[in-house]
């Protein structure tokens, strides 16, 4: 995206630095990276992100500022996961975009999807620090937005997690986090703000109250920073030590609701140049004869489980009317391949991570970026390549 950059890495890249790159970043995450890493940043400008910003916040106040969206997003909530004292807004919200190339040949985001969930805030940065040291790249190029450092990105995350707690009374809850893909971002997290990471299944509930053992210690439990994906507990079948809907004398670091009401589920209420067309599908007025142009997705699949692409209308038969409510229909965009690599001209797709502090504002503090030459930016979609996966934005 900024092409001597581009074109300056290119030509000093070998094989032994990436492989000294990924050495030197599973030990800066305190363990392996489980997921494919590119072996290139993205320099981006910073008209790109700020952009992306701009829409994403957009988009989300369209959604938090609206009373109506927020009475209708209650159906989205399942009975069995209303937590009690629900946050009047997000603290975590992701907003993921792709570029298409408009009608007088610039550049344009588009939006691929939303979440009101917490992302990789420990490992991202990380990352693209770990960038910048082994590939001896510019300091000048900026990892953080909203005018945050890195000293200053971690106090607003310490604000956001522990708040006033002592640490040790705050835990970073997952479902077996040790085998979870995400542990890199886990261990940073704790690393850098002293919190406890606690597999769901070993919390002790004892009255309204929850704990977690610790060297022979019962510690409580004040604040949960969740990563929980309800639809893992669901498929995996998972009986959990309490209920969502205990009234527990904890505090949420990003209340659970908000992942049901700023979703996929959001999307057709949008009404913004950058999203697609998108209809619930039992509300579809009629199936579209460019199928080929489109996407179904199930509303609450996680990291692009259940997308069909180019569906047909037997795909639409095979699901139960009384389920169609749970899937929506959505233009499929053609996004540019805007980096240059060895490999070809590659799409980037660019995660908008944002924060809403407590009597603050919605702020975006970091880019996502995903690598991919896959019908998806998921590592499934892109098996057997390179210079495709995860990476970082440095922005100039």
């Amino acid at each position: 995206m900024i092409p001597a950059l581009r074109e300056e890495f290119n030509r000093a890249y070998t094989p032994e630095k990436y492989e000294e790159f990924l050495r030197a970043l599973d030990r800066a995450s305190g363990t392996h990276i489980g997921f494919r890493v590119s072996e290139t940043p993205c320099f981006v400008p910073y008209s790109v992100v700020s952009q992306m910003a701009e829409y994403g916040s957009q988009l989300v106040s369209q959604l938090v500022d609206n009373a109506d969206y927020r009475k209708v997003s209650d159906v989205t909530i399942p009975p069995e996961y209303n937590v009690p004292n629900e946050a009047l807004l997000p603290m975590f919200v992701q907003v993921d975009f792709g570029l298409v190339r408009n009608l007088e040949g610039g550049l344009e985001p588009r939006l691929v999807e939303l979440q009101a969930f917490p992302s990789l805030y420990g490992y991202q940065p990380t990352a693209a620090e770990q960038y910048v040291h082994t590939f001896g790249l510019s300091r000048d190029l900026g990892i953080y937005l909203s005018g945050c450092d890195r000293a200053a990105y971690w106090r607003l995350l310490r604000q956001l997690i522990v708040a006033d707690h002592d640490p040790e009374n705050v835990i970073l809850m997952e479902i077996d986090p040790d085998n979870q893909k995400t542990l890199p971002d886990f261990l940073i997290t704790q690393r850098e703000l002293g919190v406890a990471i606690v597999d769901i299944l070993k919390l002790i509930k004892r009255g309204n109250k929850l704990f977690y053992k610790k060297g022979g210690r019962e510690i409580e439990v004040r604040r949960i920073y969740n990563r929980c994906i309800v639809d893992e507990l669901e498929r995996k079948n998972i009986t959990l030590p309490f209920d969502f809907r205990d009234e527990l004398d904890v505090e949420w670091a990003g209340h659970p609701n908000w992942y049901f009401r700023i979703s996929k589920f959001s999307i057709p209420y949008l009404q913004h140049p950058s999203v697609p067309r998108t209809w619930f599908l039992d509300q579809l007025p009629a199936f579209p004869e460019d199928h080929e142009n489109y996407l179904l997705k199930p509303l609450y699949s996680f990291a692009g489980s259940g997308i069909k692409f180019a569906p047909t209308p037997s795909d639409i038969e095979a699901i139960p009317p009384d389920q169609r409510h749970n899937y929506i229909l959505q233009e499929r965009l053609q996004f540019e391949p805007v980096i240059a690599t060895p490999h070809g001209m590659t799409q980037m797709e660019i995660r908008m991570m944002f924060v809403w502090p407590e009597g603050g504002r919605l702020t975006p503090v970091l880019p996502l970026v995903r690598m991919g030459r896959g019908i998806m930016m998921g590592v499934d979609h892109n098996k057997n390549l390179e210079w495709v996966g995860g990476s970082a934005a440095l922005l100039g």
